[in-house]
């Protein structure tokens, strides 16, 4: 088969948020326009500005993995351990009657923005109050980013590429797009790709506290993510995980999979202005979205929806509007376009794969997610933002965006499935 002709399908998902612990419970959760958003209660908040945040609630590790490998993993680690066994077992691949050929050409994609910041947070206190000599043995594995990747395939043992790509809030797409790439290429059949995020602590709150990212609005944390609202102040954290399983369409064809949607196209592109702060005219974004409908083979008007990055931050949700527009024109008024960070907060390393899931459930139900907390209009932004409630409407094709620090920005196209 010519490699440029392999199709790729997505056949399994797995998804684990702050308003749902699974992929039923995430669609339910946007369906009802449910927000993440509490005040902090796992440790002590005095000393923060911020005192909220978007955490996992009921989330037990030993529901996924026995007790002792539980506590050799940093939490982000055990959220992606979580997504994975939800995903694999949506998707039907059954790993112990995989042939050595067969696990061959499964492979795991999977990163972290931050990695085991938690692990790192714990030994340094350790290591700064018993010693060196006290520090667990475990402390490099259980920090290191790409140490999910590998516990997925130990545990499912698939033999494929085995790998995570960081770059922080692009990081879930960037492992989901060379998944998609290494399967046109015919190196692997199945790719499972995403990414996971723990980051909620007194050191990761407090860093992006000081950069000035995160909102303060302590008084109402379930408002507080309200992206292109004009009293917007900063992006809530979020934590958890999402998987999606990509796979050559044969390849599910020939084993009965069910398939949800297809990937057909990728943008990758860099902004080369700033390490925090996005283009103010969004080239960056632009040059992404342009690539991924080109790689598609799609025209703009052909989009239906787009999850967009829309983090609730004064400049970002300005500079993703202003680049919409540059790249549809009229069209960008006729399509819908929702942030469901809105409901999530932001999962850093994990967005990319929560809200890839986000835009695959509106092309299977044709309904758009909402935005949620929308009061104020600001006049910079001006799109169909799908406010406050889910959309009925016909969705064909979507586009997911994500765009990370340093400059990093990814698009990926989904497709209604059709032989």
């Amino acid at each position: 088969m010519d490699k440029n002709s392999r199709r790729i399908v997505v056949t399994g998902m797995g998804a684990l948020t702050p308003i749902g612990l699974s992929v039923e419970e995430f669609w339910n959760g946007m369906m009802n326009s449910k927000s993440g958003g509490a005040l902090i209660t796992s440790f002590d908040t005095s000393r923060l500005d911020t005192k909220f945040a978007c955490t996992l609630k009921g989330f037990e590790a030993t529901n996924y993995m026995d007790r002792k490998t539980a506590r050799r993993l940093d939490p982000y680690a055990q959220y992606a351990m979580a997504a994975a066994s939800e995903a694999i077992k949506d998707s039907e691949i059954n790993p112990e009657n995989l042939s050595d050929e067969e696990r061959a050409k499964i492979g795991v994609i999977f990163g972290s923005g931050i990695g085991g910041i938690q692990t790192f947070y714990n030994q340094s206190v350790v290591n700064y109050t018993e010693g060196p000599q006290r520090v667990s043995p475990f402390f490099i594995p259980m920090l290191i980013p790409d140490i999910a990747a590998g516990y997925i395939s130990i545990h499912y043992g698939f033999r494929g590429p085995n790998y995570c790509i960081v770059s922080a809030c692009a990081t879930a797409n960037n492992n989901m797009i060379d998944g998609f790439l290494l399967i046109k290429q015919g190196i692997a059949d199945v790719i499972v790709a995403g990414g996971s995020e723990a980051a909620i602590n007194e050191i990761g709150i407090g860093g992006f506290n000081s950069a000035k990212a995160l909102s303060t609005r302590n008084d109402s944390p379930e408002t507080a993510s309200r992206p292109f609202d004009s009293t917007r102040d900063g992006f809530i954290m979020g934590e958890g995980g999402g998987i999606i399983i990509l796979e050559e369409l044969g390849h599910a064809i020939k084993r009965g999979a069910k398939i949800y949607a297809e990937i057909i196209g990728m943008g990758l592109s860099a902004d080369a202005y700033h390490i925090t702060a996005p283009h103010p005219e969004g080239i960056g974004a632009i040059l992404a979205m342009n690539m991924a409908i080109e790689n598609a083979g799609i025209k703009p008007e052909e989009v239906d929806y787009i999850n967009m990055h829309g983090t609730s931050t004064e400049l970002g949700d300005i500079a993703e509007t202003k680049a919409i527009k540059k790249v549809f024109g009229e069209h960008a008024y006729k399509m819908n376009v929702s942030s469901t960070k809105s409901m999530t907060g932001h999962l850093l390393g994990a967005a990319g794969a929560v809200e890839a899931i986000a835009s695959i459930l509106a092309i299977k139900n044709d309904i758009v997610p909402p935005t949620i907390n929308f009061v104020n209009p600001d006049p910079e932004c001006d799109l169909n933002y799908t406010f406050n409630k889910p959309q009925a409407k016909k969705v064909n094709i979507a586009i997911s965006n994500a765009f990370g620090f340093g400059g990093h920005n990814t698009s990926v196209v989904f497709k209604k499935f059709t032989e």
